[in-house]
């Protein structure tokens, strides 16, 4: 059973399903606390790079792949039979939203995939982020397929990701765990499991608690962000320094939490997590849930209100939007990371270029193959900067030399309120 095989990890095996952003961090984390690893991916050309040490994510060097295939201890692989004789599984695969509706179709497939390798004792635990009840009401389910019964014959539980990829500060092993389980026995089990492999882990009693947890978190930031986005509208309107009252704000000492505006949020969590809240509630109980809605609309719409920003500041300079020359910094969704996954800043690309501008872009951290097709990738330099009519900041990466960009550029729209003031600056 695998509440007696954690006590001896060499003899344990891990099959981690999805070896993306929160897999393979996972799946290295296990290979470093000495459990035998299975790495499963539906993607050839993923397993393929792993199987040479290669890692895609920028949280794991690829050192750590080619240091745990030498150990013999990590087995990428796109085949199920690999699967077989697993002690516990963790299910890492992707929750988009398709036309606005939750698409489970990878949690199901899965769990098919786990499901002919069930044994007496044997635990799987959800990661993926999804709407209450999804674990015991369509996960488990699929796993009894095995005749066997979820949370008598085998153990079952939910443990949302908390994944922030980039952050060096808070990372798997230090930031605390939600687990849950299906039954007290479940939990006892998927807590043994994570304590293993994380500093700190943080039970609560149920499945839905732990599944309204993920979303909680950023349902809370999505809606923030939206306050602010709608406050820059505003605040610019008005002729208000926004930035200038989040810093006063910030001062005080308790009952106020600091969010910035942006040009829009991107990544795997804020544009997809609470429309799954949403959608759960509206489904479930007829109701819309209304802060949702209003956040979706407010950011989602903000690369189109980044545009009218642009083409407002062009005409001041008695330019058309026709024919400039813009040259966007930055395309990942956020700082310092490779993630362009729901990012604003391809969006705003799109905008500029049905306008017929001449659409230039920098990221050091993304590969051509993810830079739009309607932009010019560019390095950055003093010429592109002084042949831009506006340069416009939307992702604020260390690694661009600012201090040439405040000191070449004719005009810049700052989405990051990354420069500082100056006659050319203007801010979000």
């Amino acid at each position: 059973m695998p509440e007696d095989r954690l006590n001896a990890h060499s003899t344990s095996t891990v099959v981690v399903m999805g070896q993306g952003y929160v897999g393979l961090p996972l799946a290295m984390r296990a290979v470093d606390v000495g459990y035998r690893v299975v790495g499963y991916d539906t993607d050839i050309h993923r397993v393929q790079r792993l199987a040479k040490g290669d890692s895609y994510i920028e949280d794991v060097p690829s050192s750590d792949v080619s240091r745990a295939l030498d150990f013999g201890s990590y087995l990428p692989t796109s085949n199920s039979v690999d699967c077989a004789g697993f002690d516990v599984a963790v299910i890492t695969v992707p929750t988009p939203l398709t036309d606005g509706i939750p698409d489970l179709s990878y949690i199901v497939s899965a769990g098919q995939t786990l499901a002919p390798h069930l044994r007496a004792g044997t635990c799987v635990v959800l990661e993926s982020t999804t709407y209450p009840g999804t674990t015991s009401e369509l996960l488990a389910p699929l796993l009894e397929s095995s005749g066997l019964r979820a949370g008598i014959d085998f153990h079952v539980g939910y443990s949302p990701e908390r994944i922030d990829p980039g952050n060096k500060t808070w990372t798997f092993v230090n930031t605390p765990k939600v687990v849950s389980g299906l039954t007290p026995a479940s939990l006892a089990v998927v807590q043994r499991f994570y304590d293993t492999l994380v500093d700190r882990t943080v039970a609560v009693s149920g499945v839905k608690e732990a599944e309204l947890t993920k979303l909680l978190e950023n349902t809370f930031r999505h809606v923030n962000i939206a306050l602010m986005n709608e406050l820059a509208m505003f605040a610019s309107d008005l002729g208000v320094d926004l930035w200038e009252a989040i810093d006063s704000a910030s001062t005080k000492p308790y009952g106020f939490m600091r969010f910035e505006p942006g040009p829009g949020v991107g990544g795997h969590c804020l544009p997809v997590d609470p429309s799954y809240l949403s959608w759960k509630v509206k489904r479930a109980l007829g109701s819309p849930f209304r802060f949702v809605e209003l956040a979706n609309d407010v950011n989602d719409h903000m690369p189109n209100y980044v545009a009218h920003r642009i083409t407002v500041s062009l005409n001041r300079e008695r330019r058309a939007m026709n024919g400039a020359r813009i040259l966007v910094l930055g395309l990942a969704y956020k700082r310092n990371s490779h993630d362009d996954r729901e990012a604003p800043g391809p969006v705003l690309c799109a905008l500029l270029d049905a306008f017929r501008a001449d659409v230039r872009a920098v990221d050091p951290f993304l590969d051509d193959s993810d830079f739009p097709a309607c932009v010019t990738r560019v390095d950055l330099s003093a010429e592109e900067l002084e042949r831009a009519d506006l340069v416009v900041i939307v992702t604020d990466h260390d690694a661009l030399d600012w201090d040439m960009v405040a000191r070449r550029s004719n005009r810049v729209f700052d989405t990051r309120h990354r420069l500082k003031p100056a006659p050319n600056v203007e801010y979000l």
